[in-house]
């Protein structure tokens, strides 16, 4: 048995527009790495953050406050394990992205921890950890980030599972990220008015066509499922430049754009890599012009998910 791991979590799109809290897929690019250690003492403490990020001096070293160190926590407590975990993460994700930062340092660190233990869980059994974590950051049990993380590619994510949803290999996405920081809290809070009837019918006639395009690979269905009417909307005004990138994303031929997860990043899905290719540079141009640096990823949808990459004792 190994006496420490190191794992990776990738970055993700959280929402994917129309699955508020649902939805999610994995993307290539940045992403957190978790170092995690087998202690005699029944603890679960952080050594280090490192990363070459803005603010990560500002994240909280003590575990019960910090989204990986919850994510310990919760795992060593409810498999009563003898022994204690030390951590150390490196951050690749900007905070406050929409990238789900705070979701990779704690699926980073389970997939870690997982390693080290004398019978691993599958995967889907680490889903509940990673809410405890990501919980700590947001405030709510949401998993659109932890899930795809976990699985890769397209995700579901339910109060209490995380389900991988087939999605065709031609599917990219260009993922935007603007120097702009829009913290999780704040964009939630725009969402706390209730929504009238209509629109909630008219996003869940969205998500059905957008699943089922999805399984049938038909990217049609995709296009007529990819709009959100709740989210978005709301979320729009709190970033400089968002309307611009989404303009030139359909202008470019995407079958839908909308914000990651809590924003202020931006994502469209193209229905191949050379059209997300052409794309991408019209996409990023929409933040320069508001006045902000960024800087886009073209990923496929059905991104890897966590991993371990190293192992040693």
């Amino acid at each position: 048995m190994s006496s420490s791991a190191t794992a990776f979590a990738p970055a993700s799109v959280g929402n994917i527009g129309v699955g508020f809290d649902l939805l999610g897929h994995a993307i290539e690019g940045p992403r957190d790495v978790a170092t995690v250690s087998r202690i005699d003492e029944p603890v679960v403490r952080i050594d280090a953050i490192r990363g070459d990020i803005a603010g990560v001096e500002k994240l909280p070293l003590a575990a019960a406050r910090n989204t990986a160190g919850g994510a310990l926590i919760a795992l060593r407590e409810r498999q009563a394990l003898p022994f204690g975990f030390a951590l150390e993460l490196e951050k690749g994700i900007p905070l406050g992205s929409g990238l789900g930062g705070s979701a990779a340092s704690c699926v980073a660190a389970l997939v870690a921890a997982n390693a080290l233990l004398e019978a691993p869980l599958p995967r889907e059994a680490l889903y509940g950890f990673a809410l405890d974590g990501e919980a700590i950051s947001s405030g709510s049990r949401h998993g659109d980030n932890v899930a795809p993380m976990l699985l890769g590619g397209v995700a579901l994510a339910t109060a209490t599972r995380a389900l991988r949803i087939d999605a065709p290999d031609w599917l990219h996405a260009v993922v935007v990220h603007p120097d702009q920081v829009l913290e999780t809290r704040r964009s939630r809070a725009v969402l706390a008015e209730p929504y009238p009837l209509h629109a909630l019918v008219e996003q869940s006639a969205h998500l059905a066509q957008f699943l089922l395009g999805l399984q049938r690979g038909d990217a049609a269905l995709i296009r007529d499922g990819l709009h959100d009417v709740l989210v978005e909307p709301r979320r729009a005004p709190l970033i400089p430049g968002f309307a611009q990138v989404k303009a030139a994303a359909l202008d470019s031929g995407a079958l839908g754009a909308s914000i990651s997860g809590g924003g202020p990043s931006a994502f469209a899905w193209f229905d191949s890599q050379a059209a997300a290719e052409r794309a991408a540079p019209a996409m990023r141009q929409g933040f320069v012009d508001a006045g902000f640096e960024a800087r886009a990823y073209v990923t496929p949808v059905n991104a890897a998910c966590a991993e371990v990459i190293a192992t040693a004792g």
